[in-house]
């Protein structure tokens, strides 16, 4: 009989802390549910807040992007393979092989001066256009040819190295002419662009002030 009463006793405690433990882990359980009928969690009710920045960042993110993307006829000019296009979102207009940056360096011995010949990288605008320009040669050229710096300024002057036609894109940096054509499709410049002369009076009659020019 007392056995019986034991077991009896046991099967309660043991039931007694089923049920505790059950209803301890209801909080738990209900907090990882995903479905509609449980209250959301705390951690949830902060989402709300999330999801509204999250959204006008995005929104602030694709208006600057739109901002980026140009309105009017622009140049690209891909310095690795030496072309030029001018060209909307949706057509080019001139496709043309050019001469873009060598990436050489120059040293002067004598004065310790050093040149890094390239063509920037990066967002630009035409700010200046030039008929029959005349080219100023810099101390670089003449120390690249093992010649004399001219005390006279005027010796300086080149009326024929920059072609036709000179499209400034900022800090010394234009698109012109050439004397040296055969060399159309290397990079073998200074920095400025190269264009044949056909090429060259095509792309000086379209574009205008302010036109866009990305480099890469």
């Amino acid at each position: 009989m007392r056995k019986i009463y034991l077991y009896g006793a046991v099967f309660l405690l043991v039931f007694i802390l089923a049920i505790m433990m059950m209803l301890s882990l209801t909080p738990l359980q209900r907090s990882y549910d995903t479905s509609e009928d449980f209250p959301v969690d705390s951690i949830a009710v902060k989402l709300p807040d999330e999801e509204k920045q999250a959204k006008q960042l995005l929104k602030e993110k694709r208006n600057a992007l739109q901002r980026l993307n140009p309105t009017r006829p622009y140049i690209v000019i891909d310095t690795y393979g030496n072309r030029l296009m001018y060209r909307t979102k949706d057509s080019v207009l001139l496709d043309a092989d050019c001469s873009t940056g060598s990436g050489s360096e120059l040293y002067d011995t004598l004065s310790g001066r050093h040149w890094l010949f390239y063509t920037p990288h990066g967002v630009f605008k035409v700010d200046s256009k030039l008929s029959e320009p005349w080219w100023r040669k810099p101390d670089w050229a003449y120390i690249e040819e093992k010649e004399n710096i001219p005390e006279d300024e005027r010796e300086r002057y080149d009326p024929e190295m920059l072609g036709d036609y000179a499209i400034g894109f900022g800090d010394g940096f234009f698109i012109h002419g050439t004397i040296y054509e055969r060399l159309l499709g290397i990079n073998v410049t200074h920095g400025c662009v190269r264009l044949g002369s056909t090429d060259l009076k095509r792309l000086y009659d379209r574009v205008s002030i302010g036109t866009p020019v990305y480099i890469f």
